[in-house]
C-alpha cells in the first residue's frame, strides 16, 4: 500500500482557511501526537515531514517481506497513548493492539548467566536471590525509592511546563530531597551488593540516551513505571501505533506533508509567520510547533533569528546523548528460543559507557539490546522466518569514527557476537539486512551530532535546563519530543505534546485576525 492510500488527503472542508493554522515541523511520534490533539481543538493542521512515512525515529522499514521498527520498540505507559486518543474522540483500541510483555526483557551477562526481569514481585525476589540473597531487601527498598521518585517526577511534574524560575526552585528543592543530584548507578549502589545486579536495575537510561553513571537519580522511576504497568508491543510494530496517530490527525482534519523539508522558521519581531520549505515554498502560520531536534531547529531553522539563550555558543557546549548502531536483519529459519526483548551485556559495565560517553572511542567490546518481535507477532516476517534488530550504544558524531570504514566492521562484530552466544549459525541464515550509524541519525533524521536522543538526560539538562516546551525565543514557537521536557521515550514525547496543546491559545483567539494561508 502507498503512501497517499496509507494517508489520503482531507477534504477542503476540514481544512477551513478561517481556523488558525498550527504548523508542525517533523512527524515523530511527537509531532503527530501534537497535530492531533491541536487539530482536536480546532486547530488547522499541517505537519511536514522529510521522510517518506510518519513516525521519525519510530519509522518502519520494509523490505523483502520484513517489517522493522527503526526505533523504539517497547511500550510502557499505554493509558497515556488511551488518553491521546480519547481526547482525539477514539478509541486505542480500535486501531491498536498492545500486547503484554511477559518477562520483560531476558538479561544475558558476558559469563553465560540469565536473569528474567519482570513486574512479578514474587519472581523478582526470587530472581534477586539467585544472583545475591542479600540483596533481596535491596531490591525491596529500591523499588519503594522508585516508587518515591515516581510519583513527584512523573505524576506530578512529567505534564507541566518547566518556564518558571520560580517554579522550578521550588521543584526542585523537593527534588533534591529526593535525591535527584544522584546519578542512577549511585542510588542503585546503596540498595545492591551484586554488581551484576547493580547493572540490571540502572541500565534502564541508556534507553532514553542517559548514561546510568551522570542520569540525574529521577530516571529511577522508570522500574517503577514498569512495574505497575507493564511493558508492552504494539502488534504490527510501534510503527502501527504511528499510523495510529497518523490517522488521529486525519480524522480530525490534519494535513500530514511527506518527503518534504522545512529550511527555515520566518519571523517578525518575536513571531514566527511562516516556514520556508526546501523546494522554495512558503507555509504561512499562527503558531510553529517544533518536533525536531532543537539544537537543529534552533542553529539551523532559526539561524538568521537573533537568539538570546540558544545560542551557537550554547547549542555547541551541551552534552549529547550516545549515538546508536543498528542491524536490522531477517532470517530463513526461527530461533524459538530467543526472546522478544534480549540484552546482552558485555565484560565491561562503567569502562564501556564511559569510552562511549566521555572518550568518545569506539571500543572493541559492546553491549547489545536483540529485538525479535517475530517470536510474537507473525506480521512482521514471511512464515518460517524471524524478524531482529540489534542495537549498541555508541559515540555520537563528537567522536571521530569513520563509519564509512567501520560500519561493516562493526556489524560483522555483533554478527559474530550474537552466533557465540544465542544465535547459532546466524551467518548462514540472514537473508536481508540493513543498518543505521549515527551518521543516519544526523542526515535523515537531523539528529544533532547524530545524537540518538538529542541532549543527554543529566540534572542541568532536564526540566528548566531542556529547551521549553515554549520557546524563549519566539512567542508562538513550541516545542516537542525527545529534546524538550519531559524528555525521550514513547511516555516523554506524549508527555510534551500534551504539554504543547495545554501551552497553545485557544482557537478562538484568532477571530476577527486574517487568516494565514498555506502558499
Amino acid at each position: 500500500m502507498n503512501v497517499a492510500e496509507r494517508f489520503p488527503r482531507p477534504d477542503s472542508i476540514n481544512q477551513d482557511p478561517s481556523r488558525p493554522h498550527a504548523v508542525v515541523i517533523g512527524a515523530g511520534v511527537g509531532g503527530l501526537s501534537s497535530g492531533a490533539l491541536l487539530a482536536a481543538r480546532g486547530y488547522r493542521v499541517t505537519i511536514i515531514d522529510p521522510l517518506d512515512a510518519p513516525g521519525g525515529r519510530a519509522y518502519a522499514h520494509r523490505q523483502d517481506g520484513f517489517v522493522f521498527d527503526a526505533g523504539p520498540t517497547i511500550i510502557t505507559a499505554p493509558w497515556l497513548f488511551e488518553e491521546l486518543w480519547r481526547d482525539c474522540g477514539g478509541r486505542m483500541q480500535d486501531d491498536v493492539e498492545l500486547r503484554a510483555c511477559d518477562p520483560f526483557y531476558r538479561i544475558r551477562f558476558d559469563d553465560g548467566t540469565w536473569f528474567d526481569y519482570s513486574g512479578d514481585k514474587a519472581a523478582m525476589e526470587a530472581e534477586v536471590a539467585r544472583f545475591e540473597p542479600r540483596d533481596v531487601a535491596g531490591y525491596r527498598g529500591f523499588m519503594d525509592e522508585s516508587r518515591r521518585i515516581y510519583e513527584v517526577a512523573f505524576e506530578q511534574l512529567a505534564g507541566q511546563p518547566f518556564h518558571s524560575l520560580a517554579f522550578t526552585a521550588r521543584t526542585l528543592a523537593g527534588l533534591v530531597r529526593l535525591g535527584g543530584y544522584r546519578s542512577v548507578y549511585s542510588v542503585v549502589a546503596r540498595h545492591f551488593r551484586n554488581e551484576k545486579l547493580r547493572t540490571i536495575f540502572s541500565f534502564h537510561p541508556l534507553l532514553i540516551g542517559g548514561n546510568p553513571f551522570s542520569a540525574t537519580s529521577f530516571y529511577c522511576l522508570i522500574a517503577h513505571l514498569e512495574s505497575r504497568y507493564g511493558v508492552h508491543y504494539a502488534m504490527g510494530g510501534t510503527n502501527a501505533l504511528v499510523d495510529g496517530i497518523a490517522n488521529l490527525v486525519r480524522r480530525n482534519g490534519g494535513t500530514i506533508r511527506l518527503g518534504e523539508s522545512v529550511e527555515t522558521i520566518l519571523t517578525e519581531g518575536r513571531r514566527a509567520t511562516a516556514v520556508r520549505l526546501a523546494s522554495g515554498e512558503t507555509v504561512a502560520a499562527d503558531i510553529v510547533v517544533s518536533n525536531a531536534d532543537p539544537a537543529t531547529l534552533y542553529a539551523k531553522m532559526l539561524k538568521e533569528h537573533p537568539r538570546r539563550r540558544w545560542t551557537d555558543a550554547k547549542i555547541g557546549r551541551g552534552d549529547y546523548s550516545m549515538g546508536l548502531f543498528v542491524w536490522y536483519f531477517g532470517t530463513d529459519r526461527r530461533y524459538d528460543d530467543v526472546y522478544h526483548h534480549t540484552m546482552l551485556f558485555g565484560p565491561r559495565y562503567r569502562p564501556l559507557l564511559n569510552d562511549i560517553f566521555h572518550r568518545q572511542h569506539l571500543a572493541e567490546d559492546f553491549s547489545l539490546y536483540l529485538h525479535r518481535p517475530s517470536a510474537v507477532d507473525p506480521t512482521v516476517a514471511p512464515d518460517g522466518c524471524d524478524a531482529f534488530y540489534v542495537l549498541s550504544p555508541v559515540p555520537n558524531l563528537g567522536g571521530s569514527t569513520n563509519w564509512d570504514e567501520m560500519a561493516e566492521v562493526y556489524r560483522r562484530r555483533i554478527e559474530k557476537r550474537l552466533e557465540d552466544t544465542v544465535l547459532p549459525n546466524l551467518s548462514k541464515h540472514i537473508v536481508t539486512s540493513r543498518i543505521a550509524t549515527p551518521v543516519d541519525f544526523r542526515d535523515r533524521l537531523q539528529s544533532w551530532q547524530g545524537a540518538a536522543f538529542a541532549l543527554e538526560p543529566k540534572l542541568l539538562q532536564s526540566a528548566w535546563f531542556r529547551p521549553h516546551n515554549r520557546s524563549e525565543e519566539l512567542d508562538n514557537l513550541y516545542l516537542c519530543g525527545a529534546g524538550t521536557h519531559p524528555g525521550a521515550g514513547l511516555p516523554g514525547v506524549v508527555s510534551s505534546a500534551r504539554i504543547v496543546s495545554a501551552l497553545v491559545p485557544d482557537p478562538s483567539a484568532y477571530v476577527g485576525r486574517a487568516p494565514s494561508r498555506i502558499s
